[in-house]
């Protein structure tokens, strides 16, 4: 099975090591390289990889900015590329399957991509997610219809279901739950923060020129600019 490769970064050199190592590997495919983050969204959308090695710091648009925009269009594994290892907790919070630091290290980047390999395995065999979540809390376990959910949001290593005004924590990254609720009426408006389109009333603008989303049970969250026109789209979508 090919995995389709593409590599992001503004330096010519540092993608080209990064490219001189993959080709040692005969799964690999490489379909493109991008020189910065805005054209890294428009290839990421083009190309559909499955796998991109991507660069924290490119100017304009940086690596965290491409994965917060894309959201569950996300290639299904994500590696950072950085000179700092002060990005590697960051890394893992924006969804980052891994992260590799300049100077590559052989080993290290070996490992990076056999994680890889089998997140993307993993991804093309995963079942739909059902129409019901099973969250576990004191001993019990209950069962929550996906459609009923109101909105969800990051808390640390877990999330937060609002479900007819009672709060569920389930053990799953926001990342991981948005794309499984790919099939579902939810739509990210912020990094931590998922809405059920179908509960949205209105959207209005704050005092600093920004957006809030009001939902039926009166709560009110910010829209960031960076999610703004895909809710919008999907909000007229369903409005057609």
């Amino acid at each position: 099975m090919a995995i389709r490769t593409l590599v992001v970064d503004d330096e010519p050199l540092a993608r080209s090591n990064v490219l001189a190592l993959l080709k040692r590997d005969p799964q690999i495919e490489i379909v493109g390289q991008s020189g910065g983050g805005a054209d890294a969204l428009a290839d990421i959308g083009r190309l559909s990889p499955d796998l991109v090695f991507l660069d924290v710091e490119m100017p304009e648009c940086d690596g965290f900015d491409v994965l917060e925009m894309l959201g569950s269009k996300a290639a299904p594994a994500i590696v950072f590329v950085t000179a700092y290892e002060k990005y590697a907790l960051a890394a893992f919070d924006a969804g980052a399957l891994d992260y590799v630091l300049k100077p590559f290290d052989d080993v290290r980047f070996e490992l990076a991509l056999t994680r890889a390999k089998e997140r993307i395995a993993a991804a093309k065999t995963r079942p739909k997610v059902p129409s019901t979540l099973a969250v576990k809390s004191n001993g019990s376990v209950t069962f929550i219809r996906v459609d009923r959910i109101d909105w969800i949001e990051a808390a640390d290593y877990y999330s937060r279901l609002r479900v007819a005004g009672r709060t569920h924590l389930l053990r799953r990254s926001m990342t991981d739950l948005e794309r499984d609720l790919e099939g579902y009426d939810f739509c990210r408006i912020h990094r931590s923060t998922i809405v059920n389109l179908a509960r949205v009333c209105e959207m209005t603008p704050d005092e600093n020129g920004d957006y809030e989303v009001r939902l039926e049970d009166g709560s009110t969250h910010r829209l960031s600019r960076n999610f703004r026109r895909d809710f919008q789209s999907r909000m007229s979508a369903r409005t057609a």
